[in-house]
Parts: C-alpha cells; structure tokens; sequence
C-alpha cells in the first residue's frame, strides 16, 4: 500500500497512506541477546551474598502474592488511599496508582493555535466530515492530485479514506489548512514511528510525519507549498517537545515536491522503497532547525 508524499508549489502530491488506521502497529527494535556472565568466581572465593531486600519492597511482592491467591481483604472504610492491602502482609506505606498518562498522540492537535507567515496567519483544523468532505473530494479529484493520491472519484472514496483515520486511535489527524480565514490545503499529520513507514527507516521515537496537498489551484506556484511546510514544522516542533525529527516522504518523481522540502529547510535522508512507490526521507531537525 502506497505510502503519502506532501504536495507542493505546483499541487502536486502524494499516493495515499491508507494505514493510519491503528490496525497495524509497528514493532520497532528487536531482541539484542544478552552476553553471559563473565568467569566464575576462583576456588578461593566466596561465591554467596548476605542479601537483604527493603521491607517496603518485601510488603510488595506479599501484596502481589496475595492479590494472586484471593487473600486481598476488603478495603477499610477509612482507607484514605484506596488501596486495599493484603491480611497477610506486614504494614507497609500503602502503594498509590500510577497517575494516568496523556495518550493523545499528536500533543492535541485541534489545540493548536494559528501561526503567523510570510503569506499569512494559518491554522490547521481537523477535518469533519459533514463540513469538510465535500472540498476534500474535490481537490482529490483535480488531476494533478490524482496522479499522486490516487483518491479520485465520488465522494465516498475520500470519505473512506478519512474515516479510516478519524475512527483510529489519533496516531493520524487530517486537517485543513486554513490561510487568512480561508481553507487552501488538506493535510496529515502523523506518528511516523507507529506508521508502516518505520519498518522502512530508522524510526525514532515521536518522528512526526506530513503530507500535504495544496487544495486550490490559485494558491499553487506562489512559493506557498515550501513556506507553510516550513510553518507546519516549526509549529509540531513547537508544540510537541518530545519530537525531535518531522518527516516526509514524497514520491522521488515528485522533483517539485522535494524541492519544495528542501527549501523549508528539510534534508534529503535516504531513498526509501516503500508499497507502491519509490520515496525521498525527507528530515527536518530540531537541532538544526535554525541552521537549516
């Protein structure tokens, strides 16, 4: 399944990535074999240790024991915790539960504030479909987005292909990009390092991923491809400080594409071959953000 490249000046653009659905996770790393242990001790050595283990992670491993064999007792009433501890385990401070983690993916991207440009104040809105489908499907099915997205057709086909990011679990968000109050551009936005894409590079982690397609045919070939790609990264790296590399990765026929990358100041990293397509990585990093 092919993989999205962004669009550029020209309005061209990418075929589609079908796979942010979260229905595919990606293993990233694999097992490293662990060395053995060195020699053993000589003859003359003491070969046994005088371990002693903390009290508090004694009471822990009977909680857990207890939990195990149904000996837990019933919680107090006046257990200020609510935690209940095991009859049978010596006191012990009660443990309280891990404070839950943010498990929004993309740093809650519908949050995102508009940004200053050289072409004007932007923002990107996630798409909703009763709003947004209709001018969706039409700029897939302008010709020159079509040979990219492959999403040409009735309204249907698109709406599929944005469903299937909107009902996954946000590791994907479709957007509009909206110049000066008006909607010129459709965008993804996406976790790279949980994509497909990853088994094909070295992903690290919270790589964010763009794919772009200048929607309107009067907003192409004004430089606007390259100074909202610029923005748009500027802006992810901005609002998600665990992200350290945005990507892309047009298709390596799409020269006005790449150009357009190279000029918001992303490198060209590799060639990757991925479904359907042969695609430049495309990098741009925090480190050299303000160099490049």
């Amino acid at each position: 399944m092919s993989a999205t490249d962004a669009g550029t000046d020209a309005g061209t653009a990418s075929a589609p990535r079908r796979s942010h659905t979260g229905t595919d996770p990606v293993s990233r790393g694999e097992a490293v074999p662990v060395p053995g242990p060195g020699p053993g001790p000589g003859p003359d050595c003491e070969d046994t240790l005088d371990l002693r283990l903390p009290e508090g992670f004694l009471a822990l491993c009977a909680e857990e024991e207890a939990t195990r064999s149904g000996t837990t007792r019933p919680m107090p009433a006046g257990d200020p915790d609510g935690v209940a501890t095991p009859a049978t385990a010596p006191s012990a401070p009660p443990v309280r539960p891990a404070v839950p983690q943010d498990d929004d993916l993309l740093g809650h991207l519908a949050d995102w504030d508009p940004v200053t440009t050289p072409a004007g104040a932007f923002h990107l809105v996630p798409v909703q479909l009763d709003r947004d489908l209709p001018l969706v499907a039409r700029w897939m099915n302008d010709p020159t987005a079509a040979v990219f997205w492959e999403l040409a057709g009735d309204e249907a086909v698109t709406e599929r292909h944005l469903r299937a990011q909107l009902d996954g679990d946000g590791r994907s968000v479709p957007c509009l990009g909206v110049l000066d109050g008006t909607p010129m551009s459709y965008w993804e936005i996406y976790r790279a390092d949980l994509d497909p894409l990853a088994r094909h590079y070295p992903a690290r982690p919270h790589d964010t991923g763009i794919h772009l397609l200048i929607g309107e045919v009067s907003a192409r070939g004004r430089g606007l491809g390259s100074t909202l790609l610029r923005a748009v990264a500027d802006l992810v790296l901005d609002r998600r400080p665990v992200c350290a590399r945005v990507v892309a990765e047009p298709d390596l026929r799409n020269t006005p594409s790449i150009a357009a990358f190279l000029s918001a100041g992303f490198r060209f990293s590799a060639e990757v071959h991925l479904p359907g397509k042969r695609a430049a990585l495309m990098v741009r990093e925090r480190l050299l953000r303000r160099l490049l």
